[in-house]
């Protein structure tokens, strides 16, 4: 792959060669490298990578120097796909079976073109800059002419992030589900994902769906009924519930639960693998659950976590991560490919950790037992149902 002075927007890596953990040290299917939003000439590590096994997600810093480097050396031959996006264009680098490759140069319009804002320029999102979104404008994150508002753009990047990850599981999902996608959210709150899913399955994916959003809040359902109203969108509804009694069948395909607190996230995930969805996508929030139960003093002398819960943030940070290791765990025996990913950048908030976790359909539930909470001597919400 030849390279010129452009920008490097993007670089995806995909295909990989069998041997591929002998030459990079891990069984990698993707990696996906973007030039990190916050970069600047007195920053060096201006990209960040996204490594992909098939059940885990890493992360890496790279220099434009060490990304090139990176591009020479795998781009055609540890990885049989490229693609590389720079301001101008994106070029497509494949290898055949033979070792054979070709090289596709697309040109971009000046909308798929990065655009330049206070002097930095701008990520090509999945929704972009510059191009009015109804409910964007609806919600106060556009304006009429497509500019985001300025203090909206974390909310407008979560949304693209979010949708990036949905985007990936999209293949998977489709091939197995005739008619439109039911995606239900758990806990849709205000519901900017809720009707960002809508938009982009029916607008962008031009994928036919039915989506339903379930909060707790009366007046929070309310006013998400009349911005679907005002939209005139009918494949979209809403209503007022809790989680851990929700008994209709919505027949899921993809389910959604964003920051659902404590135990609510263990209660969608039940719901999800009991009812089959076909994916799931949860950012788990205030695990207390496990929190409130470890006490050091509880653990034997010689047990290993006592220095663990010694210091209150650590415990609580531990807990959280204890809990959603049981969770992926758990989803696992229940037959899904489970990855633990980065959500959204730690700046933006510090609930950060996504559960993205897609059905095998040759895959059988196996029973599971988490010997790490029967050494803690703790429960779990998610075990126990």
């Amino acid at each position: 792959m030849c390279y010129n002075s452009s920008m490097i927007l993007s670089v995806t890596f995909s295909k990989p060669v069998k041997n591929i953990e002998q030459i990079l040290g891990r069984d990698y299917t993707k990696i996906k490298i973007r030039r990190s939003v916050s970069s600047s000439l007195m920053n060096r590590n201006n990209y960040a990578a996204e490594l992909y096994t098939k059940t885990q997600v890493f992360h890496k810093n790279f220099t434009r120097e060490e990304l090139d480097a990176f591009i020479t050396q795998h781009a055609g031959t540890t990885f049989k796909n490229t693609v590389e996006r720079t301001e101008t264009e994106e070029i497509t680098l494949l290898a055949n079976k033979k070792g054979k490759t070709s090289r596709i140069v697309k040109k971009l319009s000046a909308p798929e073109s990065v655009k330049l804002t206070g002097g930095q320029k701008s990520k090509n999102y999945l929704l972009r800059e510059g191009e009015p979104v109804p409910f964007l404008v609806l919600l106060g994150i556009m304006n009429d002419q497509g500019k985001v508002l300025a203090s909206r753009h974390d909310k407008f990047r979560q949304i693209n992030r979010f949708l990036e990850l949905l985007d990936d599981i999209i293949p998977s999902v489709t091939k197995n589900t005739d008619g439109p996608l039911n995606i239900v959210d758990f806990g849709s709150g205000k519901s900017y994902l809720t009707f960002a899913v809508q938009y982009f399955m029916e607008n962008v994916r031009k994928i036919p769906c039915n989506v339903f959003g379930l909060d707790l809040k009366k007046d929070v359902i309310e006013y998400c009924s009349s911005v679907a109203e005002k939209l005139n969108l009918k494949n979209i509804s809403f209503a007022v519930g809790d989680i851990s009694s929700f008994g209709e069948n919505k027949k899921p395909d993809i389910i959604i639960t964003l920051h659902a607190c404590d135990t609510a996230t263990d209660y969608a995930l039940d719901y999800a693998v009991k009812h089959n969805a076909g994916a799931i996508l949860s950012v788990p929030c205030c695990q207390h659950e496990i929190n409130s139960q470890l006490n050091k003093n509880s653990l034997p002398k010689e047990s290993a976590f006592r220095p663990l819960l010694k210091y209150g943030i650590i415990k609580e940070r531990l807990s959280a991560l204890i809990t959603d290791t049981v969770r992926a765990e758990l989803l696992e025996a229940a037959g899904y490919s489970v990855q633990v990913l980065e959500f959204i950048d730690e700046a933006n908030t510090p609930k950060n950790l996504m559960l993205r976790a897609v059905k095998n359909p040759s895959a059988s539930a196996k029973p599971y037992e988490s010997r790490l909470l029967k050494e803690l001597g703790v429960s779990q919400t998610l075990q126990n149902l």
